[in-house]
């Protein structure tokens, strides 16, 4: 009766509009007093869920993207992926593809990097003369590469939410293949739409150009060899390479891009306190309903009713997969992370699941859901830059969110794909 009355009164808080931290607590005080625990539990676990050392990371890693976005580096990056790809088919698609892995790679977060590349390549592709509804379905979707490219935020979060025990460094290593595999799949997927659409091609600038450009990204690209590198060689923590990141955003923007005012430093930072703040707030509250999950043996229960009847761990994948998918449609991402992780990481630990592994299937498939209505945060912001509905929008979505399952199917059943990397850098 506790388990129905948590997820009862979760759900009905959702579909009465309330923000989900708030459903969250909300949820948890009901159950709490319905099983006459003590109130003082909820902020006890309140305090434990966000005082792990690990999420100090987290708005470090978004101060550093705010200051990098805002001091000329998105520019940059968009400049160099034109020289590289913009000969392609659809060029301007197959640019905004591009430079979302590049930016991704510097902000960690696919809401950064609609809002960043599409921002800049929305409006540039509507004004050479590409529908709206393509120019909005190829920077939506190729933002999901974000989720998976070091520092991505979700992927700290997965770890502190399944115990603090996982390496983060590997699992940046390990989304490394599946995030040039999304790529790939989208540039394939653009260039199809586009040929058929009869869209041109951007003029090759030439090779000096192409370095020129590439001069002039490498300081923004670094960031991420210093983040991945640096962690990776144990040359320091995730939490002192996020504070690198800010001190080394602040330099190459202040000092050698001398883009960064007075102006955008103060809304950085007050960007970014607000993201933060938004985040750790539903992690806090998402720690009291993980308690209760455990509290009342949830974990334990999933495993024994997938045990029933999916025999493989395949089956097993591809069920908790189809569950995430359908969760993600009305559950933004970082909360998804927080509720699931302790429900389904040990059920894939049953089933002999690497959680490395596991962690990438799981923020790829709610990654799916940030472009899927009707609580898609990075599809809202992409049909507001785009100016069009979302129902525009959703009409010829399908072959680019097909592509994005298609990569999300390979990753979950062959799962060397994101393993081989932190193995090989082990080595």
């Amino acid at each position: 009766m506790a388990i129905a009355l948590l997820f009862i009164v979760f759900g009905l808080l959702l579909l009465l509009g309330v923000p989900v931290a708030f459903a969250l607590a909300g949820a948890a005080l009901a159950t709490l007093l319905y099983l006459d625990v003590p109130s003082i539990v909820l902020v006890q676990q309140v305090s434990a869920g966000s005082g792990s050392a690990s999420l100090i990371a987290i708005p470090l890693f978004i101060f550093a993207g705010e200051l990098m976005l805002r001091g000329g580096i998105s520019e940059r990056l968009i400049a160099l992926a034109s020289a590289l790809v913009g000969r392609l088919r659809g060029g301007l698609g197959q640019v905004s593809i591009l430079s979302s892995l590049f930016f991704g790679g510097v902000s960690g977060s696919a809401i950064a990097d609609v809002s960043a590349v599409g921002g800049t390549m929305i409006p540039q592709m509507v004004k050479r003369g590409y529908d709206r509804d393509y120019a909005v379905n190829v920077s939506i979707t190729a933002a999901l590469v974000a989720l998976l490219v070091p520092p991505s935020h979700n992927l700290i979060l997965y770890s502190a939410a399944a115990g603090g025990g996982l390496s983060i460094a590997d699992l940046f290593a390990a989304g490394i293949v599946p995030a040039l595999l999304m790529t790939l799949a989208l540039m394939v997927t653009g260039y199809v739409v586009a040929r058929r659409r009869g869209y041109g091609v951007e003029p090759f600038p030439g090779r000096r150009a192409v370095f020129m450009r590439l001069l002039a990204a490498l300081p923004g690209l670094g960031l991420v060899g210093l983040i991945f590198f640096g962690i990776r060689a144990g040359i320091f923590t995730a939490v002192e390479s996020a504070a690198i990141a800010v001190v080394y955003a602040l330099l190459v923007t202040g000092l050698l891009y001398r883009q960064l005012g007075v102006r955008e430093f103060v809304g950085a930072v007050t960007h970014a306190a607000r993201s933060s703040g938004a985040i750790l707030f539903v992690i806090a509250a998402a720690a009291v309903f993980g308690w209760l999950l455990a509290y009342l043996q949830v974990p334990a229960a999933a495993v024994e009713a997938l045990q029933s009847f999916a025999e493989g761990k395949h089956a097993a994948l591809l069920l908790i997969v189809l569950a995430l998918l359908v969760l993600g449609t009305f559950m933004d991402l970082a909360p998804m992370i927080l509720i699931c992780t302790p429900i389904f990481l040990p059920v894939a630990k049953a089933y002999g699941i690497d959680p490395v592994h596991f962690g990438l299937v799981l923020v790829l498939t709610g990654g799916i859901g940030l472009v899927t209505p009707p609580v898609g945060s990075v599809l809202f912001i992409g049909t507001a830059i785009g100016k069009i509905s979302i129902g525009q929008c959703m009409r010829t979505i399908w072959p680019f969110w097909l592509a994005a399952l298609l990569v999300l199917l390979v990753v979950a059943l062959f799962p060397q794909l994101s393993l081989w990397l932190p193995a090989a850098l082990k080595a």
